[in-house]
């Protein structure tokens, strides 16, 4: 989600008109008031270029048995207009990173680009350094790539990670990895670094359920409020 940053000469959605004033991400993460979760998780939505809204909508109800019915040219296009479209909006690392992606069509590869798919949809979801691994091998994904895509066929189990969720939980007081956190390179994140946040933020959601007497908080849902609160 690092991505998604305003172009030249668009404004982010004002939120102010819609959303609770924001407490802070320390007075949010130890919160018992339910109500503001839901505010930051409506701020999401608030802060997402209007463009970018009806995709993030599809996205957000993607199924893997969608991307199991694909063929190797569906799935590299379903990459190019859907994915890299949702995870890249500046134009300049669209082209960028679409540049990668599109050697699968001139190199003729696009039956490598397939396997991974299917790799995808078959190894064990509860490993999340396996499962980033196999999300990074498609050309022009990093960590934070990769996560991404894997936060959105199994938000149960995964989170986005990117340098705004790292920014966020350094301001989280007292969280047991909070020297890791000092250590990462928030723009260029290992795998490992990826597990260790998908692990916080996944604490996190069991956590809010527990405590809110509630089923749907999912790591998904929490990367979405940290999103909010690093890009400030």
């Amino acid at each position: 989600m690092e991505s998604r940053l305003p172009r030249p000469g668009e404004r982010w959605r004002s939120a102010t008109s819609q959303s609770p004033l924001m407490v802070s991400i320390s007075e949010l993460w130890t919160t018992s008031d339910a109500a503001l979760w839901d505010s930051a998780i409506d701020r999401y939505w608030d802060l997402l270029l209007p463009g970018n809204v009806q995709l993030e909508r599809d996205l957000e109800n993607l199924q893997p048995a969608r991307l199991k019915a694909m063929n190797a040219q569906q799935w590299y296009d379903f990459l190019l207009t859907e994915y890299f479209k949702w995870k890249y909006t500046a134009p300049n690392r669209y082209a960028t990173t679409t540049m990668h992606l599109n050697r699968y069509v001139t190199n003729g590869h696009l039956s490598q680009l397939f396997e991974i798919k299917e790799r995808l949809l078959s190894f064990d979801t509860t490993d999340i350094t396996c499962g980033l691994k196999i999300a990074s091998e498609i050309r022009g994904l990093g960590t934070a790539g990769a996560s991404g895509l894997l936060a959105l066929l199994y938000p149960q189990t995964f989170a986005t990670v990117d340098q705004f969720v790292v920014k966020a939980l350094r301001g989280v007081p007292g969280l047991p990895d909070a020297p890791k956190l000092l250590c990462m390179n928030a723009e260029g994140l290992t795998h490992r670094d990826g597990e260790i946040l998908i692990r916080i933020m996944t604490h996190k959601a069991r956590a809010n359920n527990e405590r809110f007497g509630v089923s749907d908080w999912t790591p998904r849902k929490v990367d979405k409020v940290l999103w909010t609160y690093g890009r400030d």
